[in-house]
């Protein structure tokens, strides 16, 4: 079992940046992939970036391409979304995930450890 800790939310302005991390702590031998997803009020938790062990495989969902960046530093066992150009509808509580399956989508059934969330919200 892996832990997860998530931090770095806050309030910023429409174009700023955040920067949010998570810390691994126990089986980070289950942490394969990893990912960040979000859930906005009133919406599904819906995935965000994601990407594996040795950072080759990276995926973002579509709504963030070019303004998020996702990165891993695994002799720290943390991973890390960069946030640029945020937008109010970015605003949503992001949760750091992780998953042992070496093959695993970028979808939320995929990942079996979560952190606690870290809320983003973004004024206009």
């Amino acid at each position: 079992q892996v832990q997860l800790v998530e931090s770095g939310g806050g309030l910023v302005q429409a174009g700023g940046s955040l920067r949010l991390s998570c810390a691994a702590s126990g089986r980070t031998v289950s942490t394969y992939v990893m990912g960040w997803f979000r859930q906005a009020t009133g919406k599904e938790r819906e995935f965000v970036a994601g990407i594996n062990w040795i950072g080759s495989n990276i995926r973002y969902a579509d709504s963030v391409k070019g303004r998020f960046t996702i990165s891993r530093d695994n002799a720290k066992n943390t991973l890390y979304l960069q946030m640029d150009s945020l937008k109010p509808e970015d605003t949503a509580v992001y949760y750091c995930a992780a998953s042992s399956n070496f093959g695993a989508r970028t979808v939320r059934a995929d990942f079996g450890s979560w952190g606690q969330g870290t809320q983003v919200t973004v004024s206009s």
